[in-house]
């Protein structure tokens, strides 16, 4: 046997453990093809009593948005209501309440400092008669 046949022979059984190793690749390979597609088609087949149920709750949301809406509108009316009636009430009473506030202020100041001020003279008139002193 010469150099170049053992190299012919070497090289032939690499090629044979190459061909094996690739055999045994594209089997598992295959093999996991064939699990993901009986996953896939449970899945396809388990999907659709959720889609079912997705689209019954989406129908419940969908009329319980409607009265949400509803709602929403009267609220919003409502609102308008009582602007509307704020404004009346300001214009209508509104100026003479805070005039009849400021006057009733007024009064109740200048009846407190008159009473303060009357305080202040008998006090004096008090501590003169005390001293002995007349007035």
């Amino acid at each position: 046997m010469t150099a170049g046949q053992i190299a012919a022979l070497i090289a032939a059984g690499a090629f044979v453990l190459l061909v094996v190793l690739l055999g045994i690749m594209l089997f598992k390979l295959g093999r996991t093809l064939d699990e993901a597609t009986i996953a896939i088609r449970k899945a396809h087949e388990n999907s659709d009593p959720l889609f079912n149920g997705a689209n019954t709750t989406l129908t419940h949301v969908n009329a319980q948005l409607e009265r949400v809406d509803g709602i929403t509108s009267n609220a919003q009316a409502v609102t308008g209501n009582v602007s509307a009636l704020t404004s009346v009430f300001t214009a209508t009473l509104g100026g003479p309440l805070v005039k009849f506030a400021a006057v009733s202020y007024g009064v109740s100041k200048a009846i407190k400092a008159r009473r303060r001020a009357k305080g202040e003279i008998e006090g004096k008139h008090s501590r003169r008669k005390r001293k002995g002193v007349r007035a």
